[in-house]
């Protein structure tokens, strides 16, 4: 079980990690990051905070996967600050000022937590 909610949570990571690297090759998908501050496409450095978000959630679902036995050991003891990053992500896109950011990243990002609270539990 502990595995299944492991690569559960990495399959849903690798959905925002999809969309930062868009973002990040200039998709105009603004409207779903950084609260809506740029509806199309983001400015360059803004872009360059994408692609270390996507390094930020691979690395993170890299750290739930190794505490579940499934991924590289070495990222085992990032796993807590991954739960806390998941958990603080999760409050501020429900907080997010841009709707469609909240309705989509919400969900997926609560998601994700009880998936990683499943794995620290178990």
């Amino acid at each position: 079980m502990t595995q299944a909610l492991a690569l559960a949570y990495a399959g849903l990571a690798a959905l925002p990690v999809a969309m930062h690297l868009a973002v990040a090759a200039g998709a105009p998908l603004g409207r779903f990051t950084v609260g809506g501050r740029f509806p199309g496409r983001l400015p360059p450095a803004w872009r360059a905070l994408a692609l270390v978000q996507a390094a930020l959630l691979g690395a993170m679902a890299g750290a739930v996967l190794a505490r579940a036995g499934v991924g590289a050991s070495p990222l085992a003891p990032l796993f807590w600050p991954a739960i806390a990053l998941t958990v603080m992500s999760l409050a501020a896109n429900a907080a997010s000022p841009s709707r469609p950011e909240r309705l989509l990243w919400t969900p997926v990002l609560f998601l994700m937590a009880a998936a990683a609270l499943g794995v620290a539990l178990l």
